[in-house]
């Protein structure tokens, strides 16, 4: 992207957003960093001197809406990068609707809101929406149901936007990350009882070197879906 880009990303706080946003910011680009409450986006801000923030609780979809009104959202919004994600693992035979929805709530139904929320600006820019999906947007594993289901979701989430958006000349890319060393993957580590060794996983860096590559391709061209598997 030439000259300086703002890029509104969520899930900066850890692992591939923070990596991510690290990059964008370091190169000089405008960051707007999405935050589930108001301290936490005071703590991300402070580590990325000039960023900007908005807060809104991805947990609760239905509020986003009136979050937004009380703040100022960028005027420019050149990329969306939908980052932020939570994991529950469990069997369909012990998953409560309250896992089921808590998943699909932060996974799917707010990566929703959010384009719908800054469509307007993506269009004005000819933008991009990346969103971070996992290999479980593509297979489902036992014990992962709600999870894959969210992300298979997000898939097709993003699958319709391409289509719909095209002819704006938004383009929207899917990145399906295998297992990358971060909080997240720590945590299911721990719900599958067993030892984690964060030397296996892909690097955060290297999925955020994925996603910059689709971001900074030449408009002439579209990254569509990008698997990034373990390379050891």
């Amino acid at each position: 992207m030439a000259g300086m880009a703002t890029h509104v990303i969520t899930g900066a706080g850890s692992g591939i957003g923070a990596a991510v946003a690290r990059r964008l910011h370091a190169r000089g680009d405008d960051i707007v960093l999405h935050a589930r409450d108001a301290g936490r986006a005071k703590e991300l801000a402070a580590g990325l001197p000039g960023a900007r923030t908005l807060v809104g609780d991805l947990a609760d979809p239905d509020k986003l809406s009136w979050a937004f009104s009380h703040q100022s959202l960028p005027d420019q919004v050149d990329s969306l990068l939908h980052i932020a994600g939570v994991v529950d693992l469990g069997d369909v035979g012990d998953l409560t609707p309250k896992s089921w929805r808590h998943q699909l709530n932060v996974n799917l139904i707010a990566p929703a809101e959010l384009t719908r929320h800054f469509l307007p600006q993506l269009r004005a820019a000819r933008g991009h929406v990346i969103f971070v999906n996992s290999g479980a947007g593509l297979s489902a594993n036992a014990g992962w149901s709600a999870y894959a289901a969210s992300k298979h979701g997000l898939k097709a989430l993003a699958d319709s936007l391409r289509q719909e958006e095209h002819a704006a000349g938004v383009r929207v890319t899917s990145v399906y990350p295998g297992r990358t060393a971060s909080p997240m993957q720590a945590k299911v580590h721990r719900q599958e009882g067993k030892e984690y060794d964060a030397s296996k996983w892909i690097d955060p860096e290297s999925v955020a070197t994925a996603i910059l590559t689709a971001l900074d391709l030449p408009a002439d061209a579209e990254i569509t879906d990008l698997s990034v598997r373990p390379g050891r």
